[in-house]
């Protein structure tokens, strides 16, 4: 069985399951800026689990399925190895109090035993802690299934989330089946969401955070593409499957697998920068990079070819530049690095740690240039540069939540109003600049709206000016705001849409106007959204609100950003 066979075997088994089909979220997360990266199916659903309500209204169901691309970081040092990956798909279904436990069991065990062929080696049941109960319910459904090998584990291995700062989270029983090594692999975690914690993860194991039950239980699941496929081809690693192209060393499973993760990321409209997501790529890039004669055109050919029809958003032109300009300026980074690193004669890690977050240079180079020039490093450099890392990690993660304070996943009437905001900004971008202007991507929390965009060139400040323009026009004329959903072969006749995202048969358009006087805005997009544009104006506090562009920046060759709010 072919890896896009068993992708689309399981979207069609949970398609006849009643799940609707959606597509994958892009890397780039929508309106949580608590993450950096997609690391999870459950991420674009975050909402759905604490208003359940909603799912009914914006998927006709309350059951979904999809196929997730995401990037993890977290190991990237077991990269390599038979089983760890940045880059990775994964498979979900998840429902939002559509059903629970049994369901939710009995469905994965029919997928892997009858769909997959494949025999259980063993499941896990969370065993309980002090202030939450032993799983004896999905222990019992395991045990009426037929599967007796049933292990128990605690916190640390089955109790999943939340994801960022705070959000759904709850016990979790696993599915492992043994790959060709006679290796028992973990394939499926099933995620009973019963709670909402208040703060992060590690606040969580910490005390600091307060569990809540949710009125409804929510299902999330997630089963990494790559390592059932490696199980069902019955290989020993990701690696061997197809996947890949049986990539033997260690050292071309890390050429590979980043390059994998490289495309995706600039394909999903992240460019190499020195902070967030651009911080992350760059330093992915710059492995590659370090590895010699590479055919970078060519191998991101070949991984393109085999996931195109699965992502035809990847784009390998804007891949091939980003890293030809990137190695170029990684060799001028190593050059400055080897000049810097000849003015010390006792070389510390907190010197090492400036020199790599400033240059940009990876450790294992900054270390190999001293050790070349003969710099001696000090006792306790490891230390002092791990220290330097995590205070850095630190300020980072403060400045981010001063910065967007209240941007989970927020479905409020803030967010709501500058959501439609972003229709407004991108039409009115359309006519002012030209139909070439196309979104590269956006996020939205309730202080301010950022969208990247497709253009050459700085806008002036006429331009600037006329596009605040017309967005406010738009909303003093009280325009009417609803959606219509319709086959997307239809809506792409009459609507705009992001070439980042990828949509399912039907998708959901929404229009700013009305059919009698003409459609100001028409675009794919799930929402959510106010009624009517005046509503953008609403300010209880005093003198209705007014669209203001805050700044205008380049984020990469051919690509412009907005940050804009309503004041």
């Amino acid at each position: 069985m072919t890896s896009n066979e068993i992708r689309s075997k399981f979207l069609e088994f949970f398609k006849e399951k009643g799940h609707k089909i959606i597509p994958s979220a892009s890397l780039i997360p929508e309106n949580d800026p608590s993450v950096l990266f997609t690391t999870a199916g459950m991420q674009q659903f975050k909402l759905y689990y604490t208003n359940p309500e909603l799912a009914k209204r914006d998927f006709g169901v309350n059951n979904v399925a999809t196929v997730q691309k995401c990037v993890r970081t977290g190991d990237i040092e077991e990269v390599g190895d038979n089983n760890h990956l940045t880059f990775f798909e994964m498979l979900g279904n998840f429902s939002f109090g559509g059903y629970g436990r049994k369901d939710a069991i009995e469905y994965a065990h029919e997928f892997i035993t009858k769909e997959m062929g494949l025999k259980i080696s063993y499941v896990t049941i969370f065993k309980g802690s002090q202030n939450i109960r032993r799983d004896d319910e999905s222990e019992k459904i395991w045990q009426s299934l037929g599967v007796t090998n049933i292990r128990e584990e605690g916190m640390e291995d089955l109790f999943w989330g939340p994801t960022g700062d705070s959000g759904p989270c709850g016990l979790t029983t696993e599915i492992y089946c043994k790959n060709a090594s006679d290796e028992d692999v973990e394939i499926w975690n099933i995620v009973f969401n019963e709670y909402f914690s208040d703060g992060s993860r590690e606040k969580l194991d910490k005390g600091e955070a307060k569990l809540t039950k949710l009125p409804v239980m929510g299902v999330d699941t997630g089963m990494g593409l790559e390592r059932l496929v490696s199980v069902v081809q019955n290989k020993k690693s990701v690696y061997d499957t197809d996947l890949f192209d049986n990539e033997e060393t260690k050292e071309k499973r890390i050429i590979v697998d980043h390059t994998r993760a490289i495309t995706f990321m600039i394909s999903d409209g992240v460019r190499p920068s020195n902070k967030g997501s651009g911080y992350v790529l760059r330093r992915l890039m710059r492995t590659v990079a370090s590895y010699k004669n590479i055919d970078i055109e060519k191998l991101v050919e070949i991984i393109i070819e085999k996931l195109r029809k699965q992502y035809f958003e990847l784009n390998k032109e804007w891949v091939v530049l980003e890293f030809k300009n990137e190695r170029a300026a990684y060799e001028q980074a190593y050059n400055h690095t080897e000049a810097e690193i000849s003015k010390h004669q006792g070389f510390t890690g907190y010197q090492a740690f400036n020199i790599s977050s400033t240059l940009g240079t990876r450790i294992s180079d900054i270390i190999e240039i001293a050790k070349k020039k003969g710099t001696v490093l000090s006792d306790k450099f490891k230390d002092e540069f791990e220290e330097a890392s995590k205070k850095h990690q630190e300020l980072s993660r403060t400045s981010s939540a001063g910065m967007f304070k209240g941007g989970l996943v927020d479905s409020g009437e803030e967010s709501k109003k500058l959501h439609t905001a972003t229709h407004l900004l991108n039409q009115a971008l359309r006519i002012v600049l030209g139909e070439h202007v196309v979104q590269k991507g956006s996020n939205i929390n309730a202080e301010r709206l950022r969208f990247d965009f497709v253009h050459p060139r700085k806008l002036s400040e006429e331009e600037k000016d006329e596009v605040e323009r017309i967005v406010n026009q738009k909303i003093d004329e009280g325009l009417p705001v609803g959606f219509v959903e319709m086959p997307r072969i239809e809506a792409e006749k009459i609507a705009t849409h992001s070439f980042n995202e990828k949509y399912g048969d039907v998708v959901k358009v929404y229009s700013i106007g009305d059919e009698t006087k003409g459609y100001f805005s028409r675009e794919f997009c799930g929402g959510p959204h106010v009624s009517n544009t005046k509503e953008l104006a609403d300010n209880p506090n005093g003198a209705p609100k007014r669209f203001k562009i805050q700044k205008e920046e380049a984020v990469s060759a051919g690509v412009r950003r907005i940050k804009a709010i309503l004041v």
